[in-house]
């Protein structure tokens, strides 16, 4: 899968190269190889931040499973990942990482969820019968991942602040509706593939009690004025980064873990992990930075404002797409996008607060395939890149449809 998708990038951005060069613009083979230098750069900077983020975090974490909190979390869920994931055996440790890293992604904690997410990753590897192939139980961790519920979306209320919206946090609740739908239609689509049965009595004594907190969470959070809930996402992201932080070494303490030598023994962990994941990160970035410079995405959004218009349909929307066509290419390449939208359009106007909505609801899918993929050598990735864009799909149709619902 990942062979034919990688050269499909190529591919396409060879005749969409092709089009534009018998169109008049000889510039086009120029801008795409100065796309694949700067994406290699971009890659080493990428993995720059990456050694340190991986190098901390797995440090602490191998305290936190030295103390047996991962152990402890995993023997909580095991009833409902003996079911979710049938091939990992109960109290697993990955079960408990796999926590984590879905906390840690609903608060925004990003720099904490990428290395608790590849550390579960490796966990589910060393289980995986295949080498290559992806495993069932990696698939739905990676998905669920892709389209991961967030709960503060603290960066999109920064982005509109910052073009002088009226009420930044505009767009939290139609963000939060969109963002869930994402996840949901994540965890159908592999439940499908793959025959769960996620109608199961176990099954839904664990989920239906976690919809209906995060109903009241959400209930909470929609009837804060803006100041309030900006304040709320600061501390509550900061106190709870910190708070984990503190919670693994005390109780590290507790259980008389050699906290300092432990530390340095994972964070060498962390060191190999970045090291591995560097030519998985260029070769993914760079086919991408490639069907970008080619004009490609660009076609394809000709060719969606042709349809609507023929359709007569309302074409307000379209001028969101951009941040939806680049975003599961390139996290930086959507904010760029989103924020173009925003100065071009007006940051309350109906296209921006869609963009902002697709922007905060959607995931850099391709990015995390390679990354996460490429921390464990995995080149079969099966079905999940269909379910991770099928997801992805699901929380762009959702935003504008809330956006219409909530903006008219």
């Amino acid at each position: 899968m990942l062979n034919g998708l990688w050269l499909s990038f190529f591919i396409v951005a060879s005749i969409a190269g092709l089009v534009r060069w018998f169109g008049g613009d000889p510039g086009v083979w120029a801008a795409m190889v100065e796309s694949l230098f700067n994406m290699a750069k971009l890659s080493v900077d990428v993995m720059l931040l990456l050694f340190g983020t991986l190098t901390l975090w797995l440090g602490f974490l191998k305290i936190a499973e030295k103390a047996g909190l991962v152990d402890l979390l995993a023997r909580l869920l095991g009833p409902l990942f003996a079911k979710l994931m049938p091939e990992v055996p109960r109290g697993h440790p990955a079960l408990g990482l796999i926590t984590l890293n879905f906390a840690a992604n609903g608060l925004g904690l990003d720099n904490a969820a990428t290395p608790i997410g590849l550390k579960a990753m490796r966990a589910l590897q060393e289980i995986n019968p295949s080498a290559t192939t992806a495993s069932n139980a990696q698939i739905l961790f990676l998905v669920l991942n892709a389209s991961s519920l967030t709960l503060l979306p603290v960066t999109i209320f920064m982005y509109r602040a910052q073009q002088g919206a009226a009420d930044p946090t505009l767009v939290f609740l139609p963000i939060l509706l969109a963002t869930s739908a994402s996840s949901l239609v994540g965890l159908l689509s592999v439940a499908f593939m793959q025959r769960l049965r996620i109608w199961h009595p176990v099954v839904l004594a664990y989920l239906v009690p976690c919809a209906l907190l995060l109903g009241l969470f959400m209930a909470l959070l929609g009837s804060l004025s803006a100041t309030a809930l900006a304040s709320l996402s600061s501390l509550l992201g900061n106190l709870t980064l910190f708070g984990i932080i503190m919670s693994f070494l005390m109780l590290g303490m507790i259980r008389k873990v050699p906290v300092y030598e432990t530390f340095i023994e994972g964070a060498k962990e962390g060191f190999q992990v970045a090291k591995e994941l560097l030519p998985y990160l260029i070769a993914m970035l760079c086919a991408v930075g490639v069907l970008r410079a080619s004009g490609a995405l660009e076609f394809g959004l000709d060719g969606i404002r042709w349809l609507v218009d023929w359709l007569q349909w309302d074409s307000r929307f379209v001028d969101a797409l951009p941040t939806a066509m680049v975003k599961p290419f390139s996290g930086s390449a959507a904010r760029a996008m989103l924020i173009e939208t925003m100065q071009s359009q007006g940051v309350d106007s109906f296209p921006a607060l869609v963009a902002a909505t697709i922007q905060g609801s959607t995931e850099t899918t391709f990015y995390v395939l390679a990354v996460y993929f490429g921390a464990v050598g995995i080149q079969r990735a099966r079905h999940a890149v269909g379910c991770a864009l099928l997801a992805e799909l699901a929380g762009v149709i959702a935003a504008i449809s809330v956006c219409y619902w909530f903006f008219g």
